[in-house]
């Protein structure tokens, strides 16, 4: 078996078909500002100019600010008022733990395409598809966690327009982040998948919830091989050297395996094994935040 390559710039050139078309009708210039620390590291430099490419490619434009890491806060509450910004993207790590944490809560939720303020994170936890009782303005989703699930539309391992187009799936997540693997977990969780999640504190399993239309998440003793042998999917994405890369002999064969850490999660021979095979995602979250742009001036301008 040899692993079918997915590529995520194909695929996120299908979604800015619909996004350049969005976008036009939108009766004013659509703008996007993104908050770079004048310190940032190399990963965020360059997440901010294949932003700054994507807005480019479907007529959004992009607003790059360049600040001090002591004054992101400011310019932050300044686009919040500002009538002339319609989204905010702000490239992690600025400081760092609990002050990037209390960066992402003063990010205007009315703004905020990566979906990561408190208003959207309960949103997708108790699993409201919809922020007003009209059902018109649709909730906004972290962009990473959206690229996965598209990319995993895409592997044909789902069955959209279904109410839980992941039943009957498990899943594989190594990370627990809050920005990516938790709500990874819960959107796999809310459309139907079992997932088991690992991180350095060990093992958790979202379960669905059909009767309360969400999810529920229980310790589990379950070891890695176990884990990986028995799922459909696999996701990655621990940022560090010290991960064991996933092998292929460790993976179910046929299983869809992403990795979306900026280093190498599983070894090459994984798509010995694998059935896809979608090596990074990086400009399917490119995409998907600007999805999100569009999404917020529709909500708020309805």
């Amino acid at each position: 078996m040899t692993a079918r390559i997915l590529d995520p710039a194909v695929l996120a050139e299908s979604f800015r078909t619909q996004i350049r078309a969005d976008v036009a009708a939108v009766p004013e210039p659509l703008t996007l500002a993104g908050f770079l620390a004048e310190d940032a590291d190399r990963a965020s430099r360059t997440y901010a100019e294949y932003t700054r490419r994507a807005c480019d490619s479907v007529g959004v434009h992009f607003d790059l600010r360049v600040v001090p890491p002591g004054d992101v806060e400011r310019a932050v509450r300044d686009a919040g008022g500002d009538d002339r910004v319609h989204g905010m993207l702000v490239y992690y790590p600025v400081r760092g733990g609990e002050p990037d944490r209390w960066l992402r809560e003063l990010v205007d939720p009315r703004k905020d395409v990566e979906g990561l303020h408190s208003f959207w994170s309960r949103s997708l936890y108790e699993n409201r598809r919809f922020v007003d009782a009209a059902r018109t303005k649709r909730t906004v989703l972290p962009c990473t966690p959206l690229a996965i699930l598209k990319l995993l539309d895409s592997a044909g391992v789902t069955r959209p327009g279904t109410p839980a187009p992941l039943a009957g799936l498990r899943a594989c997540v190594f990370n627990r982040s809050e920005i990516v693997g938790r709500p990874l977990a819960a959107m796999m969780a809310n459309d139907g998948a079992e997932v088991t999640s690992f991180d350095v504190d060990g093992p958790l399993r979202f379960v669905p919830d059909p009767d309360n239309e969400s999810y529920r998440v229980r310790p589990v003793a379950v070891d890695r091989a176990t884990a990986l042998a028995g799922a459909d999917v696999v996701v990655t994405g621990v940022p560090t050297r010290e991960f064991e890369l996933v092998r292929a002999e460790e993976v179910r064969p046929g299983a869809v395996c992403v990795n979306f850490s900026m280093l190498r999660n599983f070894t090459d021979d994984v798509v010995d094994t694998a059935g896809v095979f979608v090596p990074r995602i990086g400009p399917m979250t490119v995409t998907m935040a600007l999805r999100n742009a569009v999404r917020l001036y529709r909500n708020t301008h309805a």
